[in-house]
């Protein structure tokens, strides 16, 4: 049974190998894609703190400065409503406007959406560009390399490509903890998790990999079950029920009617603030049809996911009511195992440490093409090692018996 597995431990490695390599390195650079893409773009991405207030502490925006911005963007000509509005989360953000997307001509192409950023104290329009549109110039480097990491630059197919390709990684890390197992000694269990000195290059090739693969495989096992969901969430779903009931991903609709007086962002924003008091609003979705109600993100103090927070409120945009209020500190069984995926996936369910942490893991997959492919190339190359001793030693056989009366075989005629 063992070889086997590890047969498809090494297919499953040849064959997407250099994918995981490039999601590996991806990942490592988006990990910090926010403070990068500011330190790369500061002309659009950040404006200085109001007076008496220090850069990088939290901003809590009012419900009325909201509305004045959503009001600056539909008065402007050539931007209009907006599909999202992302708000600031520190001292020195800006605001940033998401344009709903134009389809895409097939599913191999990818989505470009429009941003646009705004001065919130000015409410002066900074600049724009086109999150998902391939280039590697200052504004569109980070967008970039998201989409490489998240859709291959090939939209839904390359969504498809993705989440095949966490389930290699499942695959992968699985077998190679069967492949992995020692005997329940302690010498063959150190041996099995250091990686010993004076080893030659083969040798130490296949100790790194195999040791590295050990302290390891438990992150790449949470990355590749969450990457799969991310991409092909009914794939996964059926393992997640195990822990509970999983709510379904529905979307309500307005109690209100339709043809009714609309409330503004603002509005929105002070809805959701009143249920969530202590929270912080991140971004509003905008109903792009009558029937639709708007939806608040909200991070709550104590949630695992940091930035834009997992909280999500549906305002009526009649009313102000709330429909529903999406809680990942309330959640069980199921629903509290996905709001922690996004946040152990990016590490920030743990701080900066858990998003170093994550950043060195993306570097494993190249380290572990290459040492594999050193020790696949070795173990190709003993048969051959062993057939050539052998054919050297052929002409050493031992000479034929001198024949003898007193041996009856070598007196046999058919030998004379």
């Amino acid at each position: 049974m063992k070889p086997l597995i590890r047969t498809v431990h090494l297919w499953a490695g040849l064959i997407f190998g250099t994918i995981l390599v490039l999601q590996g390195l991806t990942g490592t650079v988006i990990g910090w894609r926010h403070e990068l893409d500011a330190w790369l773009n500061p002309g659009l991405l950040r404006v200085a703190p109001p007076a008496g207030a220090i850069a990088g502490s939290e901003v809590r925006p009012a419900p009325a400065q909201v509305a004045a911005v959503m009001a600056q963007l539909v008065e402007t000509p050539g931007y209009g409503r907006p599909d999202t509005l992302f708000l600031p989360e520190v001292h020195g953000d800006v605001y940033v406007a998401w344009y709903r997307p134009e389809k895409p001509e097939s599913s191999w192409t990818q989505g470009v959406t429009r941003q646009v950023m705004v001065d919130p104290a000015t409410l002066a329009i900074l600049g724009e560009r086109n999150w998902g549109e391939a280039g590697l110039s200052r504004p569109l480097l980070m967008p970039t390399l998201f989409h490489l990491h998240r859709y291959l630059m090939a939209g839904d197919a390359g969504k498809l490509v993705i989440a095949v390709q966490g389930v290699a990684l499942l695959v992968l890390a699985l077998t190679g903890i069967v492949v992995w197992w020692p005997k329940m000694t302690l010498s063959a269990f150190w041996h099995a998790i250091s990686v010993r000195r004076g080893s030659n290059w083969p040798k130490f090739n296949f100790q790194l990999h195999r040791a590295a693969g050990f302290y390891v495989a438990p992150v790449l096992l949470v990355l590749a079950f969450s990457g799969v969901y991310f991409n092909a969430p009914d794939w996964v779903t059926p393992a997640i029920r195990l822990a509970g009931p999983v709510s379904k991903n529905d979307k309500p609709l307005n109690a209100s009617p339709s043809a009714g007086p609309r409330i503004d962002a603002g509005a929105a924003m002070a809805a959701a603030q009143a249920r969530y008091p202590q929270g912080r609003v991140s971004r509003i979705g905008i109903p792009a049809k009558p029937e639709q109600p708007y939806e608040v993100r909200v991070r709550q103090p104590g949630e695992l996911r940091h930035g834009a927070g997992a909280t999500r409120v549906s305002v009526d945009a009649g009313s102000g009511a709330i429909l529903r209020a999406i809680d990942p500190l309330t959640a069980r069984g199921g629903d509290w195992v996905v709001s922690t995926l996004y946040p152990l996936h990016t590490g920030e369910a743990f701080g900066v440490a858990g998003r170093i942490l994550i950043s060195v893991v993306g570097l494993t997959p190249l380290l572990f093409f290459i040492t594999g492919l050193v020790v696949w190339i070795k173990f190709r190359r003993k048969p051959a090692k062993r057939q050539a001793p052998a054919a050297a030693a052929a002409p050493r056989r031992a000479p034929a018996p001198v024949k003898t009366e007193a041996s009856p075989v070598l007196n046999d005629p058919r030998y004379g």
